[in-house]
């Protein structure tokens, strides 16, 4: 009679994917569904997010299609660790780029006890430059997806976070009424006129 040897965390390999794009791009909604997959699987799995991003709700992941997870709100990266036990197997983490860069000490420290780490985040800010912690986390994630929207000016692939309010704060919480994806070439062209 053949047993099946059940692995304990120890003993597996853990690793980071990264889900990046601009806003409208789907990636939470990426996130959710490599969520849904690993509870389908029965993995013991935990989700945060920053306490700053209240746009749809105080304690769940909601994408822009109305899609949910339950989640555990963080003002700091390390509270992660102090929330993970034994049987965590994957931890999900939404809107990266909010914290400071101790979210990649994190994800390192998290994926090297063998937990499956999945950031989902911008990666580029409203002027186009790199975002947060987001360059660094991809740089040690073994896989990185880069999901697109499509322009609302031409309808090519967006991978821009155009921002239509004056605010030059870096971080404007917001959804379609403050941003609008955009492709390079729309993006460069309004960036010329502003």
């Amino acid at each position: 009679m053949f047993l099946e040897k059940k692995n304990t965390r120890a003993e597996k390999n853990g690793w980071i994917e990264v889900i990046c794009g601009s806003m409208f791009s789907g990636k939470t909604e990426e996130l959710i569904r490599r969520i849904k997959r690993s509870q389908i699987a029965k993995q013991n799995i935990k989700v945060f997010k920053p306490a700053i991003d209240n746009r749809y709700s105080d304690n769940k992941v909601v994408s822009h299609d109305d899609k949910i997870l339950h989640s555990i709100v963080i003002e700091n990266p390390e509270e992660i660790l102090q929330e993970i036990d034994e049987k965590t197997d994957v931890v999900g983490i939404d809107e990266a780029q909010f914290f400071d860069n101790s979210i990649v000490d994190v994800a390192r420290k998290l994926a090297n006890m063998g937990i499956r780490v999945i950031v989902a985040g911008l990666d580029m800010d409203y002027k186009g430059n790199p975002f947060g912690p987001m360059p660094e986390l991809m740089a040690i994630a073994e896989f990185v997806t880069k999901v697109h929207a499509i322009c609302v000016r031409c309808g090519s692939l967006a991978n821009y976070s155009h921002r239509k309010t004056d605010s030059e704060n870096l971080v404007l919480l917001g959804a379609g009424e403050k941003y609008e994806p955009l492709c390079r070439k729309c993006f460069n062209e309004l960036s010329a006129e502003e």
